[in-house]
């Protein structure tokens, strides 16, 4: 028969032994599925916003072309309508700028009778759909 000391000793091996086995697949797939949920619910309540800053950040893009192409029709071209090409090759517009819209497309500069407009195809990438992002008042909102 074996002594308190010996049942002592045996009991530590097989809790060392038990504790060093290390993490079980259930386990795993437990912390796994835990940081799934937590991922989705993070870009869940992210991407809306990240849309809607997408939109603001074209807008507000839009409306510095359009200003840029107000002053050089006023002041340098003769009439005629600009492109975002000509302003980028005449220096009015940074070609690092922001030249594209957050989508990657270029935006188009429009002349009406008296006003210029600035538009892009928005987030579906297809021009004249209801999210097409406008500056100025031909085609859009003034």
């Amino acid at each position: 028969m074996k002594t308190n000391r010996e049942l002592m000793l045996l009991r530590m091996r097989l809790a060392r032994r038990a504790a060093s086995r290390g993490v079980t697949l259930v386990e795993v797939l437990i912390v796994v599925a835990i940081m799934a949920l937590i991922a989705g619910g993070v870009s869940f309540m992210i991407l809306p916003k990240y849309k809607e800053t997408q939109i603001k950040a074209a807008t507000t893009n839009a409306s510095n072309i359009r200003q840029v192409a107000i002053q050089y029709v006023a002041l340098k071209s003769a009439g005629e309508c600009p492109t975002v090409q000509i302003l980028i090759a005449e220096k009015e517009l940074d070609s690092t700028g922001d030249t594209e819209d957050p989508w990657g497309n270029p935006f188009t500069i429009t002349c009406g009778d008296d006003d210029i407009a600035v538009s892009s195809p928005g987030p579906d990438k297809k021009e004249n759909t209801e999210d097409d992002i406008y500056a100025g008042p031909v085609g859009g909102e003034g």
